[in-house]
């Protein structure tokens, strides 16, 4: 099943540099713990220094306003086997906790939420339909 994986990261391109680049880093996270797969492997130098790989496969990292990103977490949802999907909301960053966003979460209503990032690992054709029409972040 790994083979026809594919990765995205959806990020709006008007977030300062230092949230853009906090938002990208804590989806990636997210995405790689959900599927380890994506990168749980080491690689051996021909001097023998290991390193863990940072990812198997291309991770694309593409813009949209945070209503697009809204309406992409829309369309994938709900969560099915074999795909992960991870946003980030934009009231995230404003707790300093993670217990208090776990806290804060069942209140909220995604639907509702300007979402600033998002991360989609699934199958090739999954990934084209929701973000075939988005620009890279440049």
């Amino acid at each position: 099943m790994l083979q026809d994986i594919r990765l995205a990261i959806i990020v709006n391109p008007d977030l300062p540099p230092g949230h853009l680049a906090n938002t990208i880093a804590a989806v990636s996270i997210g995405m790689g713990a959900a599927m380890p797969a994506l990168g749980a492997r080491q690689l051996t130098d021909r001097r023998q220094a290991t390193i863990d790989i940072s990812a198997n496969r291309p991770v694309p990292v593409l813009q949209a306003n945070s209503r697009t990103i809204g309406a992409l977490l829309a369309k994938a949802l709900p969560r099915q086997d074999g795909r992960v999907i991870v946003a980030f909301p934009s009231f995230a960053r404003a707790l300093h906790s993670y217990a208090d966003y776990e806290a804060t979460f069942p209140e909220r209503d995604l639907g509702e939420e300007s979402i600033d990032g998002l991360g989609l690992v699934g199958e090739s054709r999954w990934i084209k339909s929701l973000t075939g029409s988005l620009k890279l972040l440049r």
